[in-house]
């Protein structure tokens, strides 16, 4: 007994060690396997292989990669999410559940951060992304400078991949604001080398700074003429850039002359004669060009082209008259100062000594010279009497320039109202040639005034007339996007059928009180509200049912012809401006024409006039009728399928009796070919000769 109980706690006592044995197993191996996963997390977080940045880079190449802050923060929330039942824990971030929850608070803080730095990009519109549909990427061409030749025996066997080269258009942004740097250099150049060529004060007052400004003007000289060599053209409505075509296509024009003997070092001169000798920068003057594109490109920019012109105009007279002024003093200086009345007065007087008197003296004069309007000194010597001889005649050109483009831009900017005007004072004599009454004449008035206070006289189809129809669309739904956005009809349509409905809406504007449409009235037209309140109303035009505002369209059911309705193609309310109303018309051709090739766009426009009418009462039920319309329609079908079926039998018919006939044709003509021949043969053997019995000999003729 002793030995079995012996036994039995012997036995029990294994059972207990071993299972403390077996948990601590467990133990073991479950930190292991935790440490493990730790690791792996770990190396997850800080180590990607190429295989997987092969995998996102061609992932990025089709869609939007994610970046490794993306990655991080999917491995955190991973690691976040291994131990869940632990986040019960008392201590935040110590005991069981310490890493999720650490891991939880950074990818709270990098998902803040990431919101915070990284800015979200602007969303295209969805109506117009889908009116001009995906952008336009450019497909390399088959024989590109970027590609090497296949046939080169350097380059066989070794493809290279180069980077695109740096071109300019001529369009961009860029090139603009370096016309403007070249420019500046220009007009520097015209205006100073030549006023320091005349004054010697001048030139030898601040040399050092001359001297700067001259070299830096050179260095843009020689950065512009890289600039041409890297600018762009169109060559079959696409930029070329092969830089061995565009050297060529710079290299046979003109201006590459002017722009080498511009750039051409005539200051080593400076050796020999000193570096108080600004002539020998002349040639600086070639570049005029660039000065001349910079103010065309800018004209071109400008909001505000005639205010541009006018300034530009007396630019181009200022530096006339400072050039004349540099002249008269030059010319001064070689006759001898205070030699005459006409010339300069002395320099050693002190009122006349200094340069800045010196400069603006000539200036006057040559202002009052040019522009005749002032009493100067006689000339004396034949020198003095032509230079004043050519003044006078660059005078009145520059007199008759002034008055003819001034007058012009001034007409030009008042083009607009002179024309609004003009139709305004024609309907006023109307209306008093007629005797229209007081009333209605102020009505229109004051209709005419909103239309000019609001800017809505100009005729947009007269003024977009001149662009192609995709351009004329796509500015008539960027003016009028928020209004075309609200209209339903415009919100599911094909961005073809938007095209034709954009083109065709016309723009009317009414007054208060002014009708719309009537209820009964025959409708040709249906209205897209732009801006302003329409109210529909009673027959008595006083009780208002419901208001209409911006975006809301209407009078498409008369224009629709929708069976079963009991107004047929009249109109179904009345409709009263209550304030100035801007509305886009669409007449029923129009729409028709527009929709003819779109019959899901009708089958919706039509299914909506149903619901409008089925509400209002003012749809039949198709009964007999209705039935016997579907049974007239489905006739006309079969009938149309019917003659169709004809036409064809009739056509094969037809080419079965050509074919008929030509072979006929074809054995007549044979079978007359066998007669003649046949017949030939018989007359010959009728023609035999017969001897007598005297010896003489007869002929026989045979006549068929």
């Amino acid at each position: 007994m002793e030995c079995s109980s012996h036994q039995e706690r012997t036995s029990d006592s294994w059972d207990i060690s071993s299972a403390e044995e077996g948990v601590k197993k467990t133990h073991r191996v479950a930190s292991q396997v935790l440490a493990e996963s730790m690791d792996l997390s770990a190396h997850r977080l800080s180590v990607k292989t190429s295989a997987e940045d092969e995998s996102e880079a061609a992932d990025g190449t089709f869609s939007r990669g994610q970046s490794v802050c993306d990655d991080t923060s999917s491995e955190l929330q991973r690691m976040a999410t291994l131990d869940p039942c632990r986040l019960t824990s008392q201590n935040s971030f110590r005991g069981r559940g310490a890493l999720s929850r650490l891991v939880s608070m950074v990818v709270t803080l990098r998902d803040w951060a990431h919101k915070s730095l990284q800015e979200e990009q602007e969303r295209p519109d969805s109506f117009l992304e889908r009116f001009r549909g995906p952008e336009l990427h450019i497909a390399p061409s088959r024989i590109s400078i970027n590609r090497p030749d296949a046939h080169d025996g350097n380059n066989s066997f070794k493809i290279k991949k180069k980077c695109d080269v740096f071109i300019l258009a001529p369009a961009d942004d860029l090139y603009y604001r370096w016309l403007f740097v070249i420019a500046s250099a220009v007009l520097y150049n015209w205006c100073f080398v030549v006023a320091r060529a005349c004054f010697d004060e001048l030139q030898s007052r601040n040399f050092i700074v001359w001297l700067v400004l001259d070299y830096l003007s050179d260095v843009i000289y020689i950065l512009d003429t890289c600039v041409r060599l890297r600018t762009g053209f169109l060559e079959q409505g696409l930029p070329v850039k092969d830089l061995k075509k565009l050297r060529e296509s710079y290299f046979h024009t003109f201006q590459f002359k002017l722009d080498v003997l511009s750039i051409l070092p005539t200051d080593l001169a400076y050796i020999a004669t000193g570096i108080h000798v600004p002539e020998l920068r002349f040639n600086r003057l070639m570049r005029f060009s660039r000065l001349f594109e910079f103010f065309d490109r800018t004209e071109t920019r400008t909001n505000c082209p005639n205010v541009f012109r006018i300034c530009n105009l007396v630019l181009y007279i200022l530096v006339i008259i400072h050039w004349n002024a540099c002249i008269y003093f030059a010319i001064s200086k070689s006759l001898g100062f205070g030699s005459d009345q006409w010339v300069y007065p002395n320099t050693s007087d002190p009122e006349f000594g200094m340069l800045s008197r010196g400069y603006v003296y000539c200036l006057y004069w040559s202002t009052l010279t040019l522009t005749t309007i002032g009493e100067m000194p006689a000339p004396v010597r034949d020198e003095e009497y032509l230079f004043v001889v050519f003044d006078f005649l660059v005078g009145v050109l520059i007199f008759a320039t002034i008055v003819g483009n001034v007058g012009s831009m001034i007409s030009n900017m008042n083009a607009t109202r002179a024309e609004f005007q003009a139709r305004m004072d024609a309907i006023k004599h109307y209306m008093q040639f007629r005797k229209v009454s007081k009333e209605l004449e102020a009505r229109v008035i004051k209709w005419f005034d909103y239309l000019w206070t609001n800017k809505k006289s100009l005729d947009e189809q007269d003024v977009l007339k001149s662009l192609p129809n995709k351009l004329r669309a796509e500015i008539a739904i960027n003016v009028h996007l928020e209004t075309l956005k609200k209209v339903r009809i415009f919100q599911d349509c094909e961005a073809g059928l938007l095209v034709e409905l954009v083109l065709k809406l016309r723009p009317q504007v009414f007054s208060p009180g002014d009708y719309i449409c009537r209820k009964g009235d025959i409708g040709k037209e249906m209205y897209i509200i732009k801006e302003g309140r329409l109210a529909v109303v009673a027959d008595d035009g006083v009780n208002q049912f419901a208001q209409l505002t911006g975006g809301s369209c209407f009078g498409e059911i008369s224009i629709l012809n929708i069976k079963g309705s009991k107004m047929g193609n009249r109109r179904t309310a009345n409709i009263r401006s209550i304030g100035y109303s801007d509305l886009f018309c669409l007449s029923k051709d129009d729409l028709m024409e527009a929709v003819l090739e779109y019959p899901d766009a009708k089958k919706a426009l039509e299914e909506r006039g149903r619901q409008i009418l089925l509400k209002e009462g003012l749809l039949e039920e198709l009964g007999a009728a209705g039935m016997g319309e579907e049974r007239v329609e489905e006739k006309a079908q079969r009938l149309e399928a019917g003659l169709e079926t004809l036409q064809t039998r009739f056509a094969r018919l037809m080419g079965e009796y050509k074919a008929s006939q030509q072979k006929l044709k074809q054995r007549l003509t044979a079978l007359e070919c066998r007669t003649r021949q046949s017949a030939s043969g018989f007359l010959s053997d009728g023609n035999d000769s017969t001897t007598d019995g005297d010896g003489s000999r007869s002929e026989v003729n045979i006549t068929l």
